[in-house]
């Protein structure tokens, strides 16, 4: 099996209990061996001579209550091939730990810190020191989790990355029912499979989902009460083919029927349901972009 070269980081969000993994490798679809996460338990990311059995069992093991470390002790002590792997967890509580085996391609290593542990191999050296310095720098300000861990990776790639080049990357993200319809935990799980610079799609990837589910900020809901907003918007919908109405600059039933529509066409329905008298300014400035004046 070829050595999975890469760098990435597993961390916990106290805040809004999430677990998340962020990886970036010259290899195709990383991120589809490398990260496994459960809420309410803990995330594990395994590279190099990767061990795929070391995602579920760790996780297993977290659920069960065992801290990252123990977790990781566990999952090398009876493994012949240890010296070829490398790991990082971090558990329910947010405690961190990591393991590179002796047999990891060189420059291989990690940095555990508090509520994180970032790790890598066959890298450019400071690789993994500084996507913990900005990690540590950008979590609590602005965003949420994924974007700290995209930014993490970004800072890795700045400071070197990994030495083959890069292919592919992605974030995965947990919280207890954090996933589309409320009924699982995948809040967010995103890949850039084969590209030439996967950390830059990545994040476009991570603005794409806040758009399409992020929470809507009640002081940027525009009234639909105003004529101008609404003839606006009927404008907008004319140009769209979705009314055929006047441009009346009242939200009657047809308009909002209209709106509700494409907004329902561009999976904006998130942000607006069609029933609220207020809409997202975010939504009214998407629909100016695909369909201009």
């Amino acid at each position: 099996m070829p050595t999975i070269s890469t760098f990435s980081i597993v961390a916990h969000d106290p805040g809004r209990r999430e677990w998340g993994v962020a990886v970036q490798s010259k290899f195709l679809a990383a991120a589809a061996v490398v990260s496994w996460a459960r809420a309410g338990a803990g995330a594990v990311a395994t590279q190099a001579h990767a061990n795929l059995t070391y995602g579920p069992r760790g996780l297993d093991r977290l659920v069960q209550g065992a801290s990252a470390q123990e977790t990781i002790d566990r999952l090398v002590v009876a493994d012949e091939e240890r010296a070829r792997r490398q790991v990082g967890v971090v558990d329910r509580e947010g405690r961190a730990a990591a393991y590179t085996g002796k047999g990891c391609t060189r420059w291989a290593g990690h940095v555990v810190g508090d509520g994180f542990a970032c790790q890598g191999n066959i890298l450019v050296p400071g690789t993994v020191e500084a996507m913990a310095e900005r990690f540590e720098w950008v979590r609590g300000g602005p965003g949420e989790l994924a974007d700290w861990l995209v930014e993490a990776l970004a800072a890795g790639q700045e400071a070197g990355g990994d030495k083959r080049g890069r292919q592919s990357a992605g974030v995965l993200v947990v919280r207890e029912g954090g996933g589309y319809g409320g009924n699982n935990d995948r809040y967010l799980d995103l890949r850039v499979d084969d590209d030439p610079r996967p950390i830059r799609k990545l994040r476009e990837l991570v603005g794409m989902h806040h758009l399409y589910f992020g929470g809507v900020d009640p002081a940027d809901v525009i009234s639909l009460k105003a004529a101008s907003v609404v003839a606006e918007l009927q404008e907008l919908l004319l140009r769209s083919g979705h009314y055929s109405g006047a441009v009346t600059g009242v939200f009657d039933a047809a308009t909002r029927e209209s709106l509700r529509t494409l907004v329902g066409i561009e999976n904006l329905e998130e942000r607006w349901d069609g029933e609220e008298d207020g809409i997202d300014r975010q939504v009214v400035e998407y629909l100016h972009g695909r369909y201009p004046a």
